[in-house]
């Protein structure tokens, strides 16, 4: 039996698990695929680990739908928080390690007063821009990202995906693949195809990331903070981040949205 607690950051849904001692069989990739499975399982985009280093920080081992171990995951990375906090194993601010480094989180509100989890995301410094409207860069997960003038809301997003992600040169280890449309100069409509999952997500907050990293580019955004607003089909994520356009560098980048807890259960394994 594994106790878990279902969590959703703007449609993007996780299972979480308190795995501190370590006794989740990890390496069951068929396990992981059907606790994912939306029909023979609890359904999610992702399983998240919490794990403990062995200097006692908090560790977040993510694993995409498909049962493997993948790269960071921003919106998993705000329900990791979340979970913690939910756990009452922290307060307000929380400091843990995942695959591409070390995060903070902080405990924030919206201009609501709605509760929101801010996480730090890794510093990004390589952009490679593959056309006038294309961009790769990797913001703990490598993102393909394209802004088209044809409404994204009505866009082929999966065949036309498909074509990117199972085409070299990303075939063998996969992207995952944007597509946006300019609301304004800070405020972009995004939809993602996530490796891993292969198809669409509702959010992808590493995707959010690159996306609004793009847009400061393509909008020739002058160097200093600045702060996104990217609408996804689950909702609506922000994106600060210094930005030092000489270089394409981005520093000091957080993600921002909601992280809800959507149920808790018991399932046999």
């Amino acid at each position: 039996m594994i106790t878990f607690t279902k969590y959703q950051g703007t449609g993007n849904d996780f299972i979480l698990i308190d795995d501190r001692e370590k006794v989740f069989p990890s390496e069951n990739i068929e396990l992981i695929n059907t606790l994912c499975d939306r029909r023979f399982g609890i359904g999610a985009d992702g399983l998240i680990l919490l794990q403990h280093t062995e200097d006692g920080h908090f560790y977040m081992q993510y694993f995409n739908r498909d049962g493997r171990e993948s790269s960071m995951c921003g919106n998993g990375g705000r329900c990791f928080a979340r979970f913690i906090l939910d756990q009452g194993l922290a307060q307000k601010e929380i400091k843990f390690l995942a695959v591409d480094g070390w995060h903070q989180a902080n405990l924030c509100y919206d201009s609501s007063h709605k509760e929101e989890i801010a996480l730090q995301m890794i510093q990004v410094t390589g952009v490679s821009l593959i056309d006038a409207n294309t961009f790769e860069l990797n913001t703990g997960s490598p993102h393909y990202v394209r802004f088209i003038e044809s409404s994204v809301t009505d866009f082929d997003l999966i065949n036309e995906a498909k074509k990117i992600r199972y085409n070299p040169p990303y075939v063998l280890k996969g992207i995952n693949v944007n597509y946006l449309n300019l609301l304004g100069i800070k405020e972009i409509k995004l939809r993602t195809y996530e490796r891993g999952v292969e198809d669409e997500t509702l959010s992808c907050g590493t995707g959010a990331t690159a996306a609004a990293m793009s847009t400061a580019i393509f909008n020739n955004l002058p160097a200093g903070k600045h702060q996104l607003k990217v609408e996804v089909m689950g909702g609506v994520l922000n994106v600060k981040f210094h930005f030092f356009p000489l270089e394409n560098r981005f520093e000091d980048v957080w993600l921002i949205g909601p992280a809800k807890k959507v149920f808790e259960g018991v399932v046999s394994v």
